[in-house]
């Protein structure tokens, strides 16, 4: 059942007849999944797909921030609208978590040449996603198997579309493949504890240690709220963490009221001793 669920058929509604004869091509989900976990920890290979509007668009221009990337095609009329808004809700559920310079997402068209960038520009009209950090791109027809190879995709043509693998797979900052987040249950919870890894685990920038602190401690005092699907700060946190400094910055301002009144005392006697010392001569 597991396997099932992170397979999705293709189109509308499935012929109940051809999804029961064994003649009909159908994914082997065993396969597909293994698949997805061979390409954990590899380089993605620079791909050059297609925008919206036409223009070229290298995989490696998305280096230097987390990537998510989701595999669909605009013929599909149930699993890949449903998957997008699936997708749409939970970018949006990490809103406070992660602001939108943060991370890309972007949403492969497979089935070429049909999924062009005017189809795509449809199908991301159709669903209102109007992120500035999510795209739609189009591969060429010739470069989709080796693109999918890379990401770790699997599909099958059927005579209803496609029985293709369901998920996300959030590649890292460098451009590795992180992890794969399977099946039709996309949640903010279940892409934003990747996410919030990646990015507090990440080097600090030279120049911007403080900032960058500052930004790793407000990631942290968030918490995922199941009832809203949307982060929000951990109050309870954020005062422990105040309190924390609170107490180690009064610590640290006794510790160093203590030296400077021990230095003083020192500097208090010295010039007492001196001027006696002189006058015995």
């Amino acid at each position: 059942m597991l396997l099932a669920a992170l397979i999705g058929p293709a189109g509308a509604a499935a012929d109940t007849d051809a999804a029961r004869d064994s003649t009909v091509p159908r994914l082997d989900e065993r396969a597909a999944v293994a698949a997805s976990q061979a390409v954990i920890g590899q380089a993605v290979p620079d791909h050059t797909l297609l925008d919206r509007q036409g223009r070229p668009v290298r995989l490696d221009r998305y280096r230097g921030k987390p990537l998510l990337v989701s595999f669909i095609y605009t013929g599909c009329f149930e699993v890949c609208p449903a998957q997008t808004r699936r997708l749409h809700d939970a970018v949006k559920g990490l809103d406070l978590l992660l602001s939108p310079n943060q991370f890309n997402v972007v949403s492969i068209g497979f089935n070429q040449p049909f999924d062009s960038p005017a189809a795509m520009r449809a199908f991301a009209a159709q669903h209102r996603i109007d992120y500035p950090n999510w795209e739609f791109l189009s591969p060429d027809g010739a470069a989709v198997d080796r693109l999918a190879r890379d990401f770790g995709f699997s599909y099958v043509a059927t005579p209803a579309g496609f029985d293709h693998v369901l998920g996300v797979t959030v590649v890292d900052a460098q451009g590795r493949i992180y992890t794969q987040v399977l099946g039709e249950r996309i949640t903010a919870d279940r892409l934003g504890e990747p996410m919030r890894q990646l990015l507090t685990n990440a080097p600090m920038p030279q120049g911007q240690r403080l900032a960058a602190l500052i930004e790793r401690v407000r990631i942290l005092c968030t918490v995922y709220d199941p009832d809203t699907g949307q982060y929000r700060y951990n109050y309870a946190l954020i005062f422990e963490i105040v309190g924390g400094l609170g107490f180690f910055l009064t610590v640290a301002w006794y510790w160093v009221a203590d030296r400077l009144r021990r230095r003083r005392a020192r500097l208090a006697a010295t010039g007492a001793v001196a001027p006696a010392a002189e006058g015995s001569r």
